[in-house]
Parts: C-alpha cells; sequence; structure tokens
C-alpha cells in the first residue's frame, strides 16, 4: 500500500529566509522566474550579507535560511555565508544550486556546515533536461550531485514539472536511489519572471494532470527511502484557506533591498519590506499585504489575480476547486509503508 501525504501546516512562528545573494547565474533557464528589473542585478557585498543575515535572524524563533540565487556558488563569499549563518544560529541552512559549483564550492564547504544541498534538474536524461536548462546541464548537475553524496553532503533534488517534463517523472524515481538523494522536492511550475512572458498555457498542467501524476510518484519514491515534498496546489472542498501571510513568516530577499512576503507578487513592486540602511522597512501604499486578509470562494486571492486561468467553474459560477497557498506543502516521509 502506498503512503499518504501528510500536509505539513503552517506553524505559528514558522520563519523561512529565502535569501537571493545574487541574481547573476551561468544558465539561461526557459522558465527562469529571476526579474531583474524587478530583482535587481547587484551582487550582495560580504559585509552587507553578515549584517542582512543578522537582520533577519532571530534567536527567539527557529529561522531557516535558503541561500538562492541567479546560481548561488557564482558568489565567492557563499562559503563565508554559510558559516556565518549557522554562526548566528540559523536552524537550518540550505543552499539551492544549478549544479555547477562555482569557486571550488565543494572543497571549501564541510557536509557539517549544511543542513540540505539542493540540485535543480527537470529531466532523467539530456534529452529531457538540457532543452529547458541549457546544453550539457544534466552531465555537469548529475555528476556534481554525485560528488556530494560521496563527500558525505545531504543531497536534494528538485524537478520542476511542467507541461515538457511531466510525462518523465516517473522516470527520475531509479535515479535518486542510484544517486543517494534523500529528499525529493516536486515543484509546480510558476507563472512568473520567463515563464509569465512565454504563454502559461504552454507550461502549466491542468488539476487533473497534477492529482494523477503527482501524488502517486511522490508515493513511488517515498516507498524507495526518500523523502518528498510538494505543494498542496488544490484543496479539498471541505478544506480551509490559509494564508501563509497571515499565519507564517516568510521572507523572499532580493538584491536590491526587497523583501517579499508571497512569491507570486515577485513580479510586481508590491514588496511588504525594503531594507534601508540595513534596516528592515514595512512600506506603505498598496502592497501585497493588502491581499493576505482577503477570503474569496477560489482560495488564494493573489493567484485569482495573476493567474486567473488556474481556476474552472461549474454552470453556476462556483469554482471547481480552490487554489491552496503557495507555501503549503505535502509531505511523505522516506520509508517502506506497511500494508
Amino acid at each position: 500500500m502506498k503512503q499518504q501525504a501528510k500536509t505539513v501546516g503552517f506553524k505559528p512562528g514558522e520563519r523561512n529566509v529565502f535569501f537571493h545573494i545574487l541574481t547573476a547565474c551561468n544558465l539561461s533557464c526557459s522558465h527562469c522566474y529571476i526579474n531583474p528589473r524587478e530583482h535587481g542585478t547587484e551582487t550582495v557585498p560580504r559585509q552587507t550579507l553578515e549584517k542582512w543575515l543578522q537582520l533577519f535572524h532571530d534567536s527567539k524563533k527557529e529561522t531557516n535560511v535558503i541561500f538562492l540565487g541567479g546560481e548561488p556558488s557564482m558568489h565567492s563569499d557563499l562559503p563565508h555565508a554559510i558559516r556565518y549563518a549557522k554562526k548566528l544560529g540559523y536552524a537550518s541552512v540550505t543552499v539551492d544550486t544549478n549544479g555547477y559549483l562555482f569557486h571550488d564550492f565543494l572543497k571549501r564547504v564541510k557536509p557539517s556546515d549544511l543542513d540540505f544541498l539542493s540540485f535543480s534538474l527537470d529531466g532523467p536524461n539530456p534529452d529531457v533536461n538540457d532543452p529547458l536548462r541549457g546544453k550539457g546541464v544534466f552531465a555537469v548537475c548529475s555528476d556534481n550531485l554525485q560528488a556530494a553524496v560521496a563527500a558525505g553532503f545531504n543531497v536534494s533534488l528538485i524537478y520542476t514539472v511542467s507541461r515538457y517534463n511531466i510525462r518523465y517523472l516517473q522516470d527520475m524515481l531509479p535515479l535518486l536511489s542510484l544517486w543517494g538523494v534523500k529528499r525529493f522536492f516536486i515543484q509546480v511550475i510558476g507563472i512568473r519572471g520567463k515563464t509569465a512572458m512565454n504563454g502559461a498555457e504552454k507550461w502549466q498542467l491542468t488539476p487533473e494532470e497534477w492529482l494523477t501524476e503527482i501524488p502517486s510518484a511522490a508515493a513511488e519514491a517515498a516507498a524507495k527511502g526518500i523523502t518528498v515534498i510538494y505543494p498542496k496546489v488544490f484543496l479539498e472542498p471541505d478544506e480551509k484557506f490559509e494564508c501563509a501571510g497571515r499565519v507564517a513568516e516568510n521572507y523572499f530577499i532580493f538584491p536590491n533591498g526587497r523583501v517579499y512576503q508571497c512569491p507570486l507578487c515577485e513580479d510586481y513592486p508590491v514588496h511588504s519590506y525594503r531594507i534601508k540602511e540595513n534596516r528592515l522597512v514595512a512600506n506603505t501604499g498598496f502592497t501585497e499585504t493588502r491581499f493576505f486578509s482577503l477570503d474569496i470562494p477560489e482560495g488564494c486571492v493573489i493567484n485569482k489575480l495573476l493567474q486567473p486561468e488556474n481556476l474552472s467553474y461549474d454552470a453556476e459560477g462556483k469554482p471547481l476547486y480552490k487554489i491552496s497557498c503557495c507555501l503549503l506543502k505535502q509531505e511523505i516521509k522516506g520509508g517502506k509503508s506497511e500494508g
């Protein structure tokens, strides 16, 4: 019997810091969400890295930090930032990488410095992955992933599901076991950045496709001993909608000092906060926070505004399903199921 996914509810006081330490990248992925016009083109200097890590750390709350880019390993001070975050007392430290691991990253960081090193691949072979992420990417990323596992790092793999690669998801599962991946993130394609400009209909799955394919693949991976995490996306009719903006603390920091609370809003200048002289300043006027308290039958009001094509209605105009907060996750712990 396949294991059932558990919804990981928002915990009061939960804090996650998604720290984009630069927006530069060596790749040009077709579905990149970075928007230089809104996020900037700067690289956060070493001293500023320290000050911003201090700013978002709270000794009274459990705070996790995820270093991202662009490609974060292109920043020569990433190893220092990792160790500094540990020194400050962040509950967990993760790096999301495209797999190129610049600046001899694996030699400059110890497995004990990081809780997880997450690699992004969008296909089980070059024929699927490389048209999305770039020529030669599969070979480099998979080689460095295996090198990281051999060096003792806890390795995650992130697979962003779209219409271009959904039918190859099952083919990823044997590779996860072969490579020694401990955690598998199945991501829904975000209609922002390049994807928003290239036509959502070319990328997004239907609700039926998502619900048919994703839970079953997740259960199979978990049966192999791999913990799987994926977005909830669709709520059951009797499930209550919760917005992370109301009950959790999530900060998406960009090099230009913008700080968002909702990733769906990152293509627009509606950020909740900005960092000014190394202080967190709340923005006034029309910001994303205006949406967090709104309740609508469709669930997430920001999704309704930005991605109305995600929704369907019955003859009476009632939504056929509700869209969950994009930060609400399903999790299946790795391990053999009983029965």
